[in-house]
């Protein structure tokens, strides 16, 4: 079972605004609205890839209950915390298609109840199985420690699941304390872990095998449309990106996750794995908005990907 946790979720607003100028009346020329948030995107992204998976999602007020129920439209099991108070935040995309601009204005989100993020855990890793496959990912809600995802990744492991981990900044440097199985920073992410610039192929290997000191088993570092560098315990991989025309590059990071998380909850080998996940990720590219790629065109993209040891 592949079970996915949102703390932070978002109802993610996309709105193509051609000619978008500041101070000013805009028009937009279309709206779309899909759940969201990085651990949420992994599970709309799963479905599409014909998997199945179980979306843990914190939420709050009534943009909590559209997010779920637009969730459980698409067909994806749904394991709902509530907040008492304030809104599960609405994060607005801004596209100009003129200009070639993508624009993120994203609420902050919910201030959850002392507590309930411990019943939270504990609910969840009550619910765990030897085998599942964990992602947390994305943000944490206002007031919640940076170091909260530490105890997730030793809560979950302790329960005999597989975490991957989907983080950013402080968040992520505390949750690799806690050694979970894999991460995917891009290069910017990895240079801000190891605090030094990363120029080359050989300074990006050298800083995820740093990552791999500190007790991680398997790291993906993100180079955006130049591809990604995969190290694990096979050694070091390289994989290339297809080269696709872009409709928005909002979640494409999520979509190479889920791609491996369905990889490793089907046992592939790690050239097929690495191939869906790139595949998956251009695919996801192609979009608008945040809405999963259909798997007839991640499988027409598997061709173009190239993976060679490095």
């Amino acid at each position: 079972m592949i079970r996915t946790v949102t703390l932070n979720p978002a109802l993610d607003k996309t709105a193509t605004a051609p000619g978008l100028t500041l101070d000013a009346v805009n028009r937009i020329s279309g709206l779309r609205v899909d759940p969201g948030g990085k651990g949420v995107n992994v599970s709309k992204v799963v479905r599409a890839l014909g998997g199945t998976s179980v979306a843990c999602v914190l939420l709050a007020g009534s943009a909590g209950r559209a997010l779920e129920g637009l969730l459980r439209d698409q067909g994806i099991e749904v394991d709902a915390f509530w907040s008492k108070g304030g809104e599960t935040r609405s994060n607005l995309k801004l596209i100009d298609p003129t200009a070639g601009t993508h624009t993120d204005v994203n609420e902050p989100g919910p201030l959850p109840e002392e507590g309930l993020l411990s019943h939270m855990l504990e609910h969840f890793v009550d619910g765990v199985r030897p085998g599942d496959v964990v992602v947390l990912a994305g943000s944490l809600p206002r007031g919640v420690a940076t170091g909260c995802y530490a105890g997730w990744v030793r809560a979950c492991k302790s329960a005999g699941a597989t975490v991957f981990l989907d983080a950013d900044g402080e968040r992520l440097a505390r949750g690799i304390e806690a050694g979970p199985d894999f991460v995917k920073p891009n290069d910017a992410e990895l240079a801000e872990l190891v605090g030094r610039a990363l120029p080359d192929e050989d300074a990006v290997l050298d800083a995820a095998r740093e990552l791999q000191g500190r007790g991680v088993a398997r790291v993906m570092v993100s180079l955006g449309g130049d591809g990604a560098i995969y190290l694990g315990g096979d050694g070091a991989w390289r994989a290339s990106s297809p080269k696709v025309p872009v409709g928005s590059t909002v979640g494409a990071g999520d979509s190479v996750v889920a791609a491996l998380a369905l990889a490793e909850e089907r046992g592939l080998g790690l050239e097929d794995a690495l191939r869906l996940a790139m595949a998956t990720g251009a695919a996801n590219v192609m979009q608008s908005g945040t809405q999963a790629a259909p798997r007839e065109l991640v499988e027409s993209l598997l061709g173009e990907v190239e993976v060679r040891r490095i």
